[in-house]
């Protein structure tokens, strides 16, 4: 039994964080997912367990909501970069504070693992972290968030850490497709690891 105790902590310490947790994306369809009251659906649609997201004519923005609402997690997701000026972004808990992934619609530079927060940009932001971008394969960004404080990392590279003072307790994590971009981005196994 002591044996058996062992071998299981043992595979879920050895686990890659990429497959560990609950998955918030089925890979075939976007039933764990809402879209932005404001926004259309049309930007977001899944392919060979992929969510695909590509502007529209009018690059009118969007947002892709989870049903679900988290407190304290560490979030993993793979995303790659598509065609355009990448300005894309995991929303944390509300349409306020957010993970960057791009280049950075205001400062026009990739700012890829560094935190947005309105009224104050970019606070914080990991030149580590960006160097590690994969422009043309898969990239892993893992999102740990405990109370109001945020860390990252991009591709196992350690990104930021930051405390937000417009950080709330509870909400829904989003996918971001900024308005004003001509641009398409993936994103696959998508998994949440919450801190209970």
């Amino acid at each position: 039994m002591k044996f058996l105790s062992f071998l299981t902590a043992f595979v879920l310490l050895t686990q890659t964080p990429s497959l560990a947790g609950e998955s918030l994306f089925n890979g075939k369809n976007l039933d764990q997912w809402r879209v932005a009251s404001k926004s259309k659906a049309i930007h977001w649609t899944v392919k060979d367990g992929t969510i695909h997201c590509q502007s529209d004519p009018k690059k009118a923005g969007s947002l892709l909501w989870t049903k679900q609402e988290f407190t304290d997690f560490t979030l993993i997701l793979e995303y790659k970069l598509g065609k355009g000026t990448i300005d894309s972004g995991v929303m944390l808990k509300c349409p306020k504070d957010q993970i960057q992934i791009g280049i950075s619609g205001s400062l026009k530079r990739d700012l890829t693992a560094a935190p947005y927060i309105p009224g104050k940009g970019y606070p914080t932001e990991s030149k580590a972290a960006i160097a590690a971008v994969k422009p043309a394969g898969w990239n892993t960004l893992r999102i740990t968030v405990t109370g109001s404080t945020y860390k990252t990392w991009l591709n196992d590279v350690e990104g930021i850490t930051y405390t937000s003072e417009t950080a709330i307790a509870r909400g829904p994590l989003g996918l971001q497709l900024h308005a004003g971009k001509d641009m398409s981005i993936s994103f696959r196994n998508i998994r949440i690891i919450e801190n209970k």
